[in-house]
């Protein structure tokens, strides 16, 4: 059975606090899953929501600040501790190459897994499998930054009654898919799109022009939101955005499913995100994001 969620492993900006770890989280996508910004005490968060080095295909690193990317070396050893059986591919910013080679070899292991480093350089696809494509576009920060999207080849849904008044059943169904006309039947004729998901990953960034094309149409979009509206000086200052920044982002760009994270240690109060998230505009499903949550992507249409 395919499974589509995101399992949140940390959630605070900067330093870890009593309740927040720093920054990790894991989609599970299908078969495949994905890690993205694995900061420190991501391994032990793994441990705690039932995720296994063997889960892991890709890591995917925003940016080389110590809250995204310091459990990186852990995560890397545990890959070849547990001996994962399948490659591992891990994208980065190109320019912080030296900071991914310290980490992967910290401190002396032995290797056993084949680690496939795919830096980022620029805007554009990075790699592409039958069920999805991932992207990266450039964010705003005081350091180079990629954000990450997921984008599912759309398909169509065939339609049994309509199947049935065109008399096509068992075999010719498939050739009809592979080939789309038989016997003068077309394959629109017969089905309807489906249209393929989306999942955006936003971490550290100013508002700019990456943010709105990682945001748009998605599915799901996890975004830092580390300053509340009061503060958005300090955020423009630091290159974060603020609750109400991200929101409107996601109003914006027609996301069905907000997962807000990434807050500072200043705000006691995590439900003061939600009410500036709603000032904002935005109206669909809305998640303040907590440690070891897990939160399933939006139904298809």
């Amino acid at each position: 059975m395919s499974v589509r969620e995101l399992v949140v492993l940390g959630t605070a900006s900067q330093v870890p606090t009593r309740h927040r770890n720093h920054n990790g989280y894991l989609l599970r996508w299908d078969g495949q899953g994905l890690l993205f910004d694995p900061g420190e005490g991501t391994q032990r968060q793994m441990l705690r929501a039932g995720v296994a080095a063997h889960d892991l295909n890709r890591i995917c690193i925003t940016h080389f600040h110590g809250d995204h990317s310091l459990g990186l070396a852990g995560v890397i050893q545990r890959i070849n501790l547990d001996q994962v059986p399948h490659p591992v591919t891990a994208h980065y910013p190109a320019s912080g190459e030296r900071f991914f080679d310290r980490l992967r070899y910290a401190t002396a292991y032995r290797e056993t897994v084949r680690l496939k480093q795919r830096p980022v350089a620029e805007d554009g696809e990075l790699d592409r499998s039958k069920s999805y494509a991932l992207e990266a576009r450039k964010l705003s920060h005081p350091v180079e930054s990629y954000g990450y999207r997921l984008v599912e080849p759309d398909t169509r849904r065939m339609l049994p009654e309509k199947l049935a008044a065109h008399g096509i059943a068992g075999p010719d169904i498939g050739r009809l898919q592979r080939t789309g006309e038989l016997a003068g039947v077309r394959l629109e004729e017969v089905s309807e799109l489906r249209r393929g998901q989306k999942f955006a990953f936003v971490m550290d960034t100013r508002l700019c022009e990456g943010v709105y094309a990682l945001a748009d149409g998605a599915d799901m979009l996890v975004i830092e939101s580390t300053f509340l509206d009061e503060d958005i000086q300090l955020a423009v200052d630091h290159g974060h955005l603020t609750a109400g920044q991200a929101a409107s982002v996601a109003r914006d760009a027609g996301v069905r499913h907000l997962v807000l994270t990434h807050f500072s240690q200043r705000y006691p109060d995590p439900d003061e995100f939600e009410r500036q998230a709603r000032a904002a505009g935005f109206t669909g499903e809305l998640t303040i994001a907590q440690d070891l949550m897990r939160v399933p992507l939006p139904k298809r249409h």
